[in-house]
């Protein structure tokens, strides 16, 4: 299990590290980048990769299999944006500024803002 971990964190800080794109302009690869690293961040704080996995019913394997997909990188964010301090945490950490997640959600599929009016 603890093997399986490592080899989970190590696909996706590759993903994360190996996309290109600075987030300017916030084009899809710049979010996916973007979406890439929260999935790192993600994984290496305490009990947040296990809520992740318990609110979306997947398992390590599943994230290690999909890290590279759009629409799971997309999920990430969303996952990321339910709660002001992971968004603070991750963009923290990563050194973005804290509207980068919501932007870069806003740039993948299915992310363009609802208005009810």
């Amino acid at each position: 299990n603890c093997v399986r971990s490592v080899h989970l964190w190590a696909r996706i800080v590759k993903i994360a590290f190996t996309r290109t794109g600075s987030g300017a302009g916030m084009n899809q690869d710049a979010a996916e980048t973007i979406a890439a690293k929260a999935l790192a961040w993600l994984t290496g704080q305490d009990g947040h990769l296990a809520v992740f996995l318990g609110a979306s019913g997947l398992s390590a394997h599943d994230v290690a299999a999909q890290a590279g997909e759009t629409e799971f990188l997309a999920s990430v964010l969303d996952f990321v944006l339910m709660d002001d301090e992971w968004v603070r945490g991750f963009c923290d950490a990563a050194e973005l500024p804290y509207d980068a997640p919501k932007q870069a959600r806003a740039a993948l599929p299915g992310g363009a803002e609802i208005h009810w009016t």
